[in-house]
């Protein structure tokens, strides 16, 4: 295969020194090089200047110029190509400014050779060549999804990508020269150890690393580390790439969550049936032997037999009811006739230190149901709720139509997009504590005494709403109450979401600011808020929020903020915002809208609020309203 020649131009106003240059070439072993020649300061920078050429050799002496001022030009001009500075005497001071300006190599003329020049130009040529390859090969790792960085053995970064930039919220400038502690906090310090011996030991580790960015976003990695030679003239350093698994592992634990829920319903069910098998025959040998037996003992103690027996039949019947989602009679239903018997059942048995109110629309859509059933899913519901509030509260019931969209349906993993009918439950009473949400609706499950619960109500619950292809969302605060949303599938010809959508108002570019500590929330709101025409940026928590506000106050046209977050809560963040600018418009969010919340937030001035979640139409016109009214 032909060898494509190195194209070298040289720069010397002296013809004998282009000639002796020329013989050199041809005397040249390795390398294959074709020379041009040019005399003058002007057409040397306009030769240089259309990158035709592979390598320059620059004599330091050109007339009333000199090739250490060329050189600082062309470089300035985007010159990448090597420049080989020739000088006359091998004066040290010109050779280190040479190097400074950029000069790959410098040559003292008294002392060349052809195998010198030839070594120089070589060298330099394939210098360069190897510069390329790596920037080509940096441009790859840029483009790359994954975190990809190194760093030495004292965990100081030495390079750092793209990716890395997005994951960490650091950029390269400012990530590079620091200490990977510096940059994020590891949630478990004794693993990293751990994984610095194996890696020292085997020149690599695999392994999931509990991770808080920049911005105080928790995030879980998969992390591959590799022990590599010579970086940067270091003699060992650290090459991991890091897969941001956060939402994997979310979605994961909600999947064993369900098949959690699965395998104890499968197994229930099992034994559920056993349990039928032994308390029919129970029972009804209990019934004939009352019709047979008449005397003092046996009246006493069948009734007992009897009464127990159709109590294990109640929960056989229940455990089915989680298990299967008894089908039962569907009929088309109006649910306010349903909301008025529940309504008319707690005013006349529940203490009267509760509170009650039912809040349900006329034009509420109807839903296909079995109306027994979801009376007993409102019951479980409402005995809950008083029996979270011993010394009294409050407890309110409504209903509302919901078009589910895709903003709506992405904040929680059972949802999907469609119409639907959401009655709430929400009481003010002790709450439940963060750490058993997620068992509630397990079978069995009860925080409530020995004797006074099953643990089978919100299991029975889950099974009669999934029945009912429906889903149910749950808010609590400790020591501040609870709310239960159960949502049916509407029956009503409705008109489709596709077409109401177009007609969701917009943004003309306005700014808005949105304050939420889950991620999800985060990254879907600001979906929905650049895909109707405004802009956003994201805050973890009232403190990253301030900050944010502090530096974009005349950008900022809204603020979106939850009201429940790490260490500073909404209300907090609200008077703090409005301490920097007493006009700012703030729409509050929250889980769980008691009254007593939506007075504080109404008392400080806010004049919009939003119940989680909230669907992109609601959100879209809650930021209309709030900007037409000032």
């Amino acid at each position: 295969m032909k060898q494509i020649p190195i194209k070298v131009l040289l720069v010397d106003d002296d013809e004998d020194d282009y000639t002796l240059t020329r013989d050199w070439f041809r005397e040249f072993q390795l390398c294959h090089c074709k020379l041009e020649w040019v005399s003058t300061y002007e057409s040397a920078k306009e030769a240089i200047t259309a990158h035709q050429h592979d390598i320059y050799l620059v004599d330091y002496r050109l007339g009333a110029h000199n090739g250490l001022d060329l050189l600082r030009e062309v470089i300035s001009l985007g010159c990448s190509s090597p420049v080989i500075l020739l000088t006359g005497k091998g004066d040290r001071e010109i050779d280190i400014e040479a190097m400074k300006a950029g000069a790959a190599d410098y040559l003292e003329k008294g002392q060349l050779t052809a195998p010198l020049l030839e070594r120089a130009i070589r060298y330099a040529f394939e210098r360069k060549r190897a510069e390329l390859k790596i920037r080509e090969q940096a441009a790859l790792l840029d483009v790359a999804t994954d975190a990809i960085f190194v760093c030495d053995l004292e965990k100081k970064i030495l390079f750092w990508n793209k990716a890395a930039e997005n994951l960490y919220a650091w950029q390269a400038a400012e990530a590079i020269g620091k200490k990977t502690l510096e940059l994020w906090e590891e949630k478990d310090k004794a693993q990293v150890q751990l994984a610095i011996n194996t890696l020292m030991k085997n020149g690599s580790w695999e392994g999931e690393l509990h991770q808080k960015t920049k911005l105080g976003k928790q995030i879980i990695v998969e992390s591959r580390w590799t022990l590599v030679q010579e970086f940067e003239k270091k003699l060992q350093t650290i090459l991991v790439v890091n897969s941001d698994i956060t939402e994997k592992k979310e979605l994961e634990t909600q999947f064993f969550r369900t098949q959690r829920l699965e395998s104890i319903g499968t197994l229930a069910s099992g034994i559920a049936h056993d349990l039928n098998n032994v308390l029919a025959p129970i029972l009804m040998t209990a019934q004939l032997l009352e019709s047979q037996l008449h005397d003092e003992r046996s009246k006493r103690l069948l009734p007992i037999l009897i009464s127990n027996a159709k109590r294990g039949a109640k929960l056989v019947k229940q455990v089915l009811s989680f298990t299967r989602g008894i089908e039962g009679d569907r009929t088309l239903l109006q649910l306010t006739h349903l909301l008025r018997e529940i309504q008319q059942v707690v005013k006349e048995t529940f203490p009267k230190s509760i509170e009650f109110s039912c809040q349900v629309p006329q034009n509420l859509w109807p839903v296909s149901a079995d109306p027994t059933q979801l009376h007993q899913v409102l019951m479980n519901l409402c005995v809950n709720a008083r029996d979270a509030m011993p010394n009294g509260g409050s407890l309110t019931i409504s209903a509302e139509n919901l078009l589910v969209d895709e903003n709506y349906a992405r904040m929680h993993m059972d949802a999907r997009v469609g119409s639907f009918v959401v009655i709430s439950v929400a009481d003010t009473g002790i709450g439940i504590p963060a750490e058993i949400v997620d068992r509630i609706f397990e079978p069995f499950f009860t925080t409530k005494e020995i004797g006074k619960g099953t643990g089978l109500g919100l299991s029975t619950v889950l099974g009669i709403v999934k029945s009912h292809n429906g889903f149910i969302n749950v808010y609590s605060e400790e020591g501040k109450g609870s709310e239960f949303r159960v949502y049916l599938p509407a029956q009503e010809a409705i008109e489709p979401l596709e077409d109401r959508e177009t007609d969701l108002p917009g943004g003309n570019g306005e700014l808005i600011l949105v304050v939420d500590d889950e991620d999800s929330i985060r990254d879907v709101t600001k979906t929905s808020l650049e895909s109707h025409n405004y802009k956003a940026i994201v805050a973890g928590d009232g403190i990253e929020a301030i900050a944010l506000y502090a530096e974009y106050r005349d950008k900022i046209s809204l603020v979106v903020t939850d009201m429940v977050m790490p260490s500073m809560d909404g209300l907090t963040t609200i008077r703090t915002l409005q301490k920097i600018n007493p006009e700012v418009r703030i729409i509050a969010v929250s889980g769980l809208a008691s009254t007593e919340k939506i007075n504080a937030i109404t008392e400080v001035g806010v004049k919009a609020f939003l119940p989680k979640p909230y669907t992109a139409k609601q959100l879209l016109f809650a930021i209309k309203e709030l900007v037409a009214n000032g």
